[in-house]
């Protein structure tokens, strides 16, 4: 039985998203060093200051609860509650002075995603779902919205170059179907999801600081989350990922993308 996502969880969740947030805004469209990570994916002071408050934080509000970040790894990741953290999702579109990022907060019990937030800093848009809460962006109700056909749906994925020689031929096959495909957006495209303006999302090479918050988010608003196989997400998910804002899109997706 998953546990109940308490009052003291959510509000954690916002102030880490505060505090983070704080940070982040100092240092968009500043002059700032940008670092390559050995996987050659750029990192820079904004990224490390932001996960570092949240992790001072956490640490101060739950010692018990282990922490996963992007930047820093992994703290006591067997306890069975556990923070998942990015502080920036998108930090491409970060250091480009554009404002399609985010910040990522997840909370997962037992590897099961129970608390997310997706947080975009300059524009001053919070989503955050929960298990047992509807979704929310800045305190109103937020919704999916109906889209059961495949030809009518609008996709979205960060880049192609997420899809390798396995799952690129299920991906083209899903891009011909639908009516708009769009690249970019990171974990700023599950929000619109999650408030109603586009209705697929399907990914692939993620880890789970990219999407365990995601999963509340969309599931909170009416949508559903899994993985290719149709197996819900966990911090032990392949990184394969479909967002659907019609759960009704959900099979029909799964089927073009592994055919």
């Amino acid at each position: 039985m998953t546990p109940k996502v308490t009052a003291a969880h959510l509000a954690l969740g916002h102030t880490l998203a505060e505090a983070s947030g704080e940070i982040i805004r100092r240092y968009f469209r500043t002059n700032i060093a940008i670092d390559d990570k050995s996987d050659a994916s750029p990192v820079t002071i904004a990224d490390r200051s932001a996960e570092k408050v949240m992790r001072h934080i956490i640490e101060a509000s739950f010692p018990e609860h282990g922490i996963i970040g992007e930047e820093f790894g992994s703290q006591n990741p067997d306890a069975d509650y556990v923070w998942v953290l990015d502080p920036i999702d998108g930090t491409k579109s970060f250091i480009s002075g554009v404002p399609l990022f985010g910040t990522l907060i997840a909370l997962t019990w037992r590897g099961q995603p129970i608390l997310g937030v997706i947080d975009q800093p300059i524009s001053g848009e919070r989503w955050i779902g929960a298990t047992g809460h509807r979704t929310e962006l800045n305190g109103k109700p937020v919704g999916t919205r109906p889209c059961s056909k495949i030809e009518n749906a609008t996709l979205y994925a960060t880049s192609p170059d997420m899809f390798n020689r396995r799952n690129a031929p299920g991906f083209n096959r899903l891009r011909k179907q639908v009516k708009l495909s769009r690249f970019g957006a990171d974990c700023y495209a599950y929000a619109l999801l999650a408030s109603g303006f586009i209705d697929l999302v399907v990914e692939a090479d993620l880890k789970p600081y990219d999407f365990c918050a995601l999963l509340p988010i969309i599931e909170g608003a009416g949508g559903a989350m899994t993985d290719w196989d149709g197996k819900k997400l966990t911090t032990k998910s392949d990184g394969r990922v479909i967002a659907a804002g019609d759960k009704k899109l959900l099979g029909k997706t799964r089927k073009l993308l592994t055919a």
